[in-house]
């Protein structure tokens, strides 16, 4: 498990020279940001990619979360599920990759940097998966955040806002999403900064 300081840390540091996180020439594609309004079945189809990652993995799976914008009723989202996959050692990909690939996933992001995080993406329902370590922070940011917009909100009505506003500006410019991720940034970091203080986390 990770300690609170890392759990309550952010780093902007950028790949290490000469390195990229895109997979086999798999890149950001600039194009429309789409906000969809909240969707009840987001969660339905959650336990769609669910069920599919722990049939493909079976007792490889640790932990498995709905995190994101789709997993917060009431809250608009780009409507595609993020899913959290927690593995013994996400460096073993012959351990785990290859049955996901089997299923339809595409691997699209090795950052082996960043607590060894790995991305891929489902087609059908569109999801994110990204895979951690047991002892990787950011699963733990992605729960307390998702659990504090679930319980508040005035900071869920002010993401919803800047979601809006950030996928505006970012369309109006023709930006990729993580232009539009980082038009986000503070107002994150505000609200991660009330749901630590509410979870007791140090801050």
């Amino acid at each position: 498990m990770p300690t609170s300081h890392e759990i309550t840390s952010f780093s902007d540091a950028p790949a290490p020279p000469g390195e990229t996180p895109w997979v086999a020439g798999y890149e950001t594609r600039e194009g429309d940001i789409e906000i969809a309004e909240p969707d009840p079945s987001w969660p339905a189809s959650y336990e769609r990619v669910a069920e599919i990652v722990r049939s493909a993995l079976g007792a490889r799976v640790l932990q498995l979360e709905h995190v994101g914008s789709t997993s917060v009723p009431g809250l608009p989202a780009k409507p595609i599920i993020d899913v959290d996959l927690i593995v013994a050692d996400p460096a073993d990909e012959a351990g785990w990759l290859p049955p996901l690939r089997d299923v339809g996933f595409i691997h699209t992001v090795r950052e082996p940097w960043w607590q060894e995080h790995r991305c891929l993406k489902l087609p059908d329902p569109q999801a994110n998966l990204h895979v951690w370590g047991p002892s990787a922070a950011e699963p733990w940011k992605h729960r307390i955040f998702r659990d504090h917009l679930r319980r508040d909100e005035a900071d869920r009505l002010l993401y919803a806002a800047v979601k809006r506003a950030s996928a505006a500006d970012a369309n109006s410019r023709g930006e990729t999403v993580m232009q539009y991720n980082a038009r986000k940034q503070a107002v994150i970091r505000e609200i991660y900064t009330r749901a630590f203080s509410a979870a007791g986390l140090p801050v």
